[in-house]
């Protein structure tokens, strides 16, 4: 009786039946890890689309990956030969009244391993921090907690292993915890959105009964800057164009011909510098005359979100911002032109005294509703005219050198497409919000547009579907540059954030 008294006083209220996410967070403590080798072997494998030995071998993972989960994965292969398939697999729930397609991609950028700092983009090392605070390398124990602010360094270990890690892990943590999902889920991992997913119309056509869904729920990108969790509706829409200028046929010395033969590193400076104002405002005729502007309840999720510019500016050093005092969250609902990179001859210890014979850039058009990438790459091409310049989508020949002036070459790089947008009051938008925010005690941001870009308008235009984008990597996670990272509180928060989708209502 007295120990039946000392217990009532000790437990005053019933105890709770553990929630979704509890269960999901004691599946990952007792799986730590094994499901940290299992990533890292993952990350280990080259993975730029082009090439098309190790992409098959991550193509090959994940399949085995889906295996063990009892997913019955297959590969959904284009018509055109050497082309990264999409790595399917799917579980049905008996009465499900919803079916949504849970996405991510397994390819990354290309990179250069000597910009790395102390390792190798694949060959994935943990560190106690970001290197940029003196992280230093670190060995796990084979057993134990693990300290959820280290990272791993690696190639898409944010962009974009990151989600099909997290996405694979929320299904095993349900199935061993028997939690049922709500929703008949399909699984699509795609093999070249880093290389601007230029054959997944082509799959989607050929496999459009078997990708049908109620809604494609994409796992990519960072959350926001403040760390908050957040759920994007849209992603601005990308292509990338190669411009070249000519000057002479061959490399002339400096001293001997400085001054009369035209230097093209300083014709394509200029050109460049033609295109966007002091201000950072893009100069084309009618570069943002067919954006489509934000709804009301755009406009107010913008000025809801945590206003970070400040804490960003200091982080990274810069004093001054583009886009006439508006702010980054403002400005990624704009279109938008960068330099990808420029070259003119050689710098550093190679650096001579010469004139090169051509100069190159990589510009990068982004892109929102309304725009169309095909048509912003003419105004470009319109533009270089307007400064003088014959183009050419060819290299010139000696007839072209001898009647014309300047000469720039344009060439759009395959795969681009448009921007997509989804309504943030559908129903399915609102239950998708509800499910991230069961995950998190802090608000969670809700934005119209990502800055970064997805193929989001291949997908919706085919299916007749909407996207919506839960990402789940730290927003310093240095994606699509040396130095890539995840930190595993983030990859953590991750497998519960996706949980929570799989069982929304």
């Amino acid at each position: 009786m007295l120990r039946t008294l000392l217990l009532l006083i000790l437990l005053p209220f019933p105890l709770l039946a553990q929630t979704t996410q509890e269960k999901v967070r004691d599946y990952r403590q007792a799986h730590e890890h094994e499901l940290l080798k299992e990533f890292t072997t993952l990350l280990a494998i080259p993975n730029v689309a082009s090439d098309t030995q190790n992409i098959r071998r991550n193509a090959a993972l994940i399949m085995e990956m889906m295996k063990q989960r009892g997913l019955n994965p297959r590969l959904l292969e284009a018509s055109t030969p050497n082309v990264p398939p999409v790595v399917y697999g799917e579980w049905k729930t008996p009465g499900a009244q919803r079916t949504i397609l849970v996405y991510a991609h397994y390819d990354g950028q290309p990179t250069d391993p000597k910009q790395w700092t102390g390792t190798q983009p694949w060959q994935p090392v943990f560190r106690a921090g970001a290197i940029e605070e003196g992280g230093q390398i670190v060995t796990l124990a084979d057993t134990g907690a693990i300290n959820p602010r280290y990272r791993i360094y690696a190639r898409s270990a944010s962009d974009d292993k990151a989600g099909v890690m997290a996405i694979l892990t929320a299904f095993s943590a349900l199935k061993d915890k028997g939690i049922t999902p709500t929703s008949n889920i399909k699984f699509f991992f795609e093999g070249e959105e880093e290389a601007g997913s230029p054959h997944l119309g082509e799959i989607i056509n050929l496999n459009k009964e078997l990708l049908a869904a109620d809604a494609w729920i994409i796992g990519d990108g960072p959350v926001h800057q403040s760390g908050r969790k957040q759920v994007v509706f849209g992603a601005r829409g990308d292509t990338n164009v190669d411009l070249t200028v000519y000057a002479a046929k061959r490399p002339l010395h400096s001293g001997h011909y400085g001054n009369w033969s035209p230097n093209p590193a300083h014709m394509l400076a200029r050109l460049l510098a033609s295109m966007k104002d002091d201000d950072g405002r893009v100069t084309i005729e009618g570069w943002y005359s067919d954006a489509e502007p934000l709804g009301e309840v755009e406009r107010r999720a913008i000025a809801d979100a945590p206003q970070y510019d400040e804490e960003l500016k200091q982080q990274l050093g810069i004093k001054r911002t583009e886009g006439g005092g508006k702010s980054l969250l403002e400005l990624i609902n704009q279109p938008s032109l960068n330099i990808n990179g420029f070259a003119s001859g050689d710098v550093g210890a190679l650096a001579r005294n010469v004139i090169p014979t051509t100069a190159t850039a990589v510009l990068d058009l982004r892109l929102v509703r309304g725009n169309d990438h095909q048509r912003q790459i003419q105004r470009v091409i319109e533009h270089i005219r307007k400064q003088g310049y014959q183009v050419l989508d060819r290299e010139p020949t000696d007839a072209d050198r001898a009647q014309y002036p300047l000469l720039a070459r344009v060439n759009a790089r395959a795969g681009g497409y448009n921007a997509e947008r989804t309504r943030m009051d559908l129903p399915i938008s609102k239950s998708v919000i509800d499910a991230v925010q069961s995950t998190s005690q802090e608000k969670v941001v809700l934005l119209p547009t990502s800055g970064g870009s997805l193929p989001l308008s291949i997908i919706t235009e085919r299916l007749k579907t909407v996207t919506i984008s839960v990402p789940i990597a730290n927003y310093d996670n240095n994606q699509h540059a040396e130095n890539e990272n995840i930190r595993l509180q983030n990859l953590w928060d991750g497998f519960e954030i996706w949980a929570a989708i799989m069982t929304m209502r």
